[in-house]
């Protein structure tokens, strides 16, 4: 298997941008993001059967939306696979559709599944695009309503966002720390965008794409009528379009500071006020909420996926 390009990053932190960028490289096809992995993944352990892989492969929005026929999936398949196998040739169709040799994948989701991952795709590359955490959570929390499906496990506050994001840029730069440089490429959003050529040259080199001038020039050439959420896309990266300075409640910035000062400061950003070493114990207290929350969020929706009702849930599209 070719390694995979995985673009990480918390929910609102340009990961969209930068999928767009990559995407328009002539060496990696990197899709809108797909959820699936995990789904099959928890349904399809040990070795697959290709026509019930296929047979789950119809039933999801995604692929369905990639408009990749059916055919084309079946014929990459082969008894014996393991499930990361008939993932690689799922994506390898849909990149040789667009005349590309490599795949990749930009979900923020799967911040949550980066031991799966891992054990997935042992040689995956990992890009991991950190942005000021208040600033994406005055994103997160300004999305409209139907943008994302909102779970009792969905932050609702600034300091129930710091929760999300503290855990899962720990968990992606521990990650990181264990795969090492070659697989594990780290930048902020902040310098993507003001200085985007440079980032995005930096990024090419790492995972060996070739760079061209062309894939700067996404403004205005991606169709966002059905996101509302993703119209920056309509403009060339813009600095300042979110300033927590001047956007953020006095509270909702003590807030995040309680829970995530410390990973702010660590990471070269600027903190508002005092902040100690490691969260206080009512940060603690809510650190450890989230993460129960979100264990047990996990644990229903691998129980859920591993049976008879996913499918009736899931009726086939294609």
């Amino acid at each position: 298997m070719t390694p995979p390009l995985f673009v990480l990053g918390v929910s609102r932190s340009g990961t969209t941008m930068l999928r767009v960028i990559l995407d328009r490289s002539p060496g990696i096809a990197i899709p809108d993001e797909t959820f699936f992995v995990p789904q099959l993944a928890h349904r399809h352990r040990g070795r697959i059967d290709p026509e019930a892989f296929l047979d789950d492969l119809r039933r999801l929005p995604r692929l369905a939306a990639w408009e990749v026929p059916a055919a084309d999936i079946a014929a990459r398949l082969r008894p014996g696979m393991s499930v990361a196998e008939a993932l690689d040739a799922t994506y390898a169709t849909y990149a040789a559709r667009h005349g590309k040799p490599r795949w990749g994948d930009k979900t923020p989701m799967y911040m949550r599944h980066l031991g799966l991952l891992d054990r997935l795709f042992p040689d995956a590359q990992y890009v991991h695009l950190i942005r000021d955490g208040r600033d994406a959570a005055l994103a997160f929390l300004d999305m409209p309503e139907g943008v994302v499906t909102k779970t009792w496990a969905h932050p609702r506050s600034a300091a129930g966002f710091a929760c999300e994001w503290r855990t899962e840029v720990r968990r992606a730069r521990d990650l990181g720390r264990r795969v090492g440089v070659h697989r594990y490429h780290e930048l902020r959003y902040e310098e993507l965008v003001s200085d985007t050529e440079g980032v995005v040259r930096s990024i090419c080199a790492f995972a060996d794409l070739h760079f061209r001038p062309e894939m700067l020039e996404f403004a205005g050439a991606v169709d966002v009528s059905a996101k509302p959420h993703h119209q920056r896309l309509l403009q060339p990266p813009t600095r300042g379009v979110r300033d927590w300075r001047s956007q953020m409640s006095k509270a909702d910035v003590r807030g995040f500071e309680g829970i995530a000062g410390d990973l702010l400061g660590e990471l070269g950003y600027e903190i508002s006020g005092p902040v100690g070493d490691a969260p206080g114990t009512r940060a603690r207290g809510s650190l450890a909420w989230y993460r129960a929350r979100m264990e047990a969020w996990n644990t229903a929706a691998a129980a859920m996926q591993r049976s008879p009702l996913w499918q009736r849930r899931h009726p086939r599209l294609f």
